[in-house]
């Protein structure tokens, strides 16, 4: 059974809109309110796969009822660290011609006590038998430690339990020479992390995004993470060990709401790992779950069978990278 860590648990509002227009007052279509979070989704999506998850997120106490109601639905086994305060709303707003627009707000404040149980829950989660993998997923809330992700990695490793790091900027940068099993940026992100730009808008087409993600994912490689797979849209995506790096095309597909889709590639990765496949068997399922995800309206959907087809697809199309790309 996979564990994902996703601290700072959200409820989602995703709301369908003709046009965004800022100062107007605006009459969206519909809205919908379901439970959020990038490990949220991921559990979905191993549900999907028929895969069981636990998750363990920060519970704040003033919207305990609306967090047992909304997550309650999902398919996952929530294990809740209580705290004081708010929980995170994430607006997300889908306009007509595809643009898309997230509200991301902060989250609870947490102190050191309150990190200190979240790690003991995650460490009595690990002691359990029958964890597969220790998915840290998501932004951390304020308050709690940069390295908060690289510390847990720690945890899991003296469990025996490998683990998979979705996160950005800082926190992304000091989880890396904890040395995560694996570290599944966007190419924006591992540009940032690895100090090569300053969260200004990355253009992921063009001739030279492989060349550009192949660099990036080395280079996390060589901070520290065992392997890195950065992800450039439909431009496809690049996954680097210390032995090499594979290049995974992207497939033209529909979009329908590209959110979420980085974690289907954390849950397909995860449902092949436990399948036994190796990392590059277990990627591009990853990158088809990825795939399929964007043709669905929320975050966390998914065809099961539509992303075994795309992974079928992805896995044909990938070929070896030359080593002095990934420099």
């Amino acid at each position: 059974m996979a564990l994902i860590v996703s601290p700072n648990l959200t409820v989602d509002r995703t709301v369908r809109i003709e046009r965004l227009q800022p100062g107007a007052v605006l009459r969206p279509e519909r809205a919908a309110v379901t439970a959020g979070s990038k490990g949220v989704n991921v559990a979905r999506v191993l549900a999907a796969l028929g895969r069981p998850a636990q998750l363990v997120g920060f519970l704040p106490d003033v919207d305990r009822p609306l967090i047992e109601r909304l997550f309650g639905r999902e398919p996952l086994e929530l294990i809740g660290v209580e705290v004081a305060g708010e929980l995170r709303v994430a607006t997300i707003y889908l306009e007509h011609d595809g643009r898309v627009t997230v509200l991301n707000e902060p989250g609870p404040d947490i102190d050191a006590a309150g990190w200190g149980r979240l790690e003991d829950t995650v460490q009595e989660a690990l002691n359990r038998r029958g964890t597969s993998l220790l998915a840290c997923s998501g932004s951390l809330p304020p308050g709690a430690p940069v390295d908060a992700y690289g510390r847990l990695v720690l945890l899991a490793h003296r469990a025996g339990t490998a683990v998979t790091v979705d996160a950005a900027r800082q926190v992304l940068a000091a989880t890396l020479p904890h040395g995560p099993d694996l570290v599944a940026p966007n190419l924006a992100e591992a540009e940032e992390a690895l100090g090569w730009s300053q969260g200004e808008a990355v253009d992921e087409r063009g001739p030279d995004v492989p060349a550009r993600a192949a660099r990036a994912a080395g280079a996390l490689v060589r901070a520290g993470a065992r392997a890195a797979v950065v992800t450039a849209g439909a431009s496809g995506a690049v996954c680097a060990t210390p032995q090499g790096a594979t290049f995974f095309p992207g497939v033209p597909i529909e979009v329908v709401n590209p959110i979420g889709a980085g974690d289907s590639f954390v849950a397909g990765h995860a449902a092949a790992s436990e399948r036994g496949e190796d990392l590059l068997t277990a990627v591009a399922s990853g990158l088809g779950a990825a795939t399929a995800s964007c043709e669905h309206p929320l975050a966390g959907g998914i065809d099961p069978g539509r992303a075994r087809e795309l992974t079928g697809q992805i896995a044909a199309g990938r070929r070896p990278i030359d080593p002095e790309v990934a420099r």
